[in-house]
């Protein structure tokens, strides 16, 4: 199975697409949708569903979506609370290999500080 596509949404840095664009990966941020950071989740769901798209948030809302309406296509939430922009990129990065590798046979993966979740 091929690498995951991402779709990073607006609470997470740019940089992380161009991180993920830079090792090869396929990466999308809100901020170049149409309606750029302003664009609502069900736009993003719908996005996410029709390119097979993991979305990348910090937003909990994506959750009930999944678990309610079985969108977005696959869910990685970052739960790390209040951190830097380079410690999230670098966390992000050092567990990249294990979390593409999750999602390619699991729809919701929770990345923490210092935890990987499978939730299914």
């Amino acid at each position: 199975m091929s690498e995951p596509l991402f779709l990073v949404d607006a609470h997470l840095p740019f940089r992380l697409v161009e991180r993920l664009r830079e090792r090869g990966y396929d990466a999308l941020h809100t901020r170049e949708l149409p309606r750029g950071n302003a664009t609502p989740d069900q736009e993003i769901c719908a996005l996410s569903l029709r390119e097979r798209r993991v979305v990348v948030t910090k937003d909990g809302d994506f959750v009930q979506d999944l678990l309610l309406r079985k969108e977005p296509y696959k869910l990685l939430l970052i739960s790390t609370g209040n951190i830097r922009n380079r410690d999230l990129e670098e966390l992000f990065l050092r567990n990249l290999p294990t979390l593409a590798s999750l999602l390619k046979d699991h729809t919701f993966v929770e990345l923490g500080r210092d935890f990987i979740t499978v939730h299914f």
